[in-house]
């Protein structure tokens, strides 16, 4: 008996093909993998150092043996000429008149400071000058000379800064008419003039306080 078949059907280029793999192949091998995508390796950032802060206002102290030329020239002026080289400071001219308006200035400021022995002996008399540079200090008695000696130093470079010469010095010496009568510009003048001759007149004015201002 013979079945009755149907004819094959015909297949077309578009229809699947079933592949069949040999003995021992896995076909799973074959498949086509897509490649992962590389993950970009990864930089790594160089630590840097914090940049230095930079202050507007000078913190903190500077710790120098040098000192400036300002206050190199401001420790010159304070010093004695005597104790360094006078040839580089100033040496101006100065008037008569100028170094008397500092003498009674110097003088009024001996008194501030309770120094009337001072005050006095230079009040009494204007001073002189002898060789263009030193100053001449006429003084009543040894006392006053004694008295006066040690502040030397402080009226010396006081003349020597405000005369701006380094060269003045002073000399004291003892008047041959101490008891030479003068003529006084206040009553202050007046009263110091008496007090010379009676130093207990202080003692007086300061316990009734009294006002010499006339």
């Amino acid at each position: 008996m013979f079945h009755k078949t149907g004819a094959r059907k015909k297949k077309l280029l578009t229809d699947p093909v079933a592949i069949i793999p040999f003995p021992n192949q896995n076909l799973r091998h074959k498949v086509p993998q897509t490649p992962k995508p590389m993950a970009p390796p990864v930089r790594q950032e160089i630590p840097r150092e914090p940049e230095p802060k930079v202050s507007a206002i000078p913190i903190g102290t500077l710790n120098t043996t040098n000192l400036s030329i300002a206050k190199m020239m401001e420790k010159e002026e304070n010093e004695p000429a005597t104790e360094r080289n006078i040839e580089n400071l100033p040496r101006e001219d100065f008037s008569l008149d100028k170094l008397k308006m500092l003498w009674r200035r110097f003088a009024f400021e001996m008194k501030e400071r309770s120094l009337e022995t001072f005050y006095n002996a230079m009040i009494k008399r204007e001073p002189t000058i002898k060789d263009d540079v030193i100053l001449l200090m006429e003084v009543d008695n040894q006392i006053q000379i004694d008295y006066i000696t040690p502040h030397l130093q402080e009226m010396r470079a006081f003349f020597q800064k405000e005369l701006r010469n380094y060269a003045v010095n002073i000399e004291l010496f003892l008047s041959a008419h101490p008891e030479e009568e003068i003529k006084y510009l206040s009553g202050k003048d007046k009263f110091a003039a008496l007090a010379r001759k009676n130093p207990n007149l202080h003692t007086l004015k300061n316990t009734f306080n009294l006002d010499i201002d006339y």
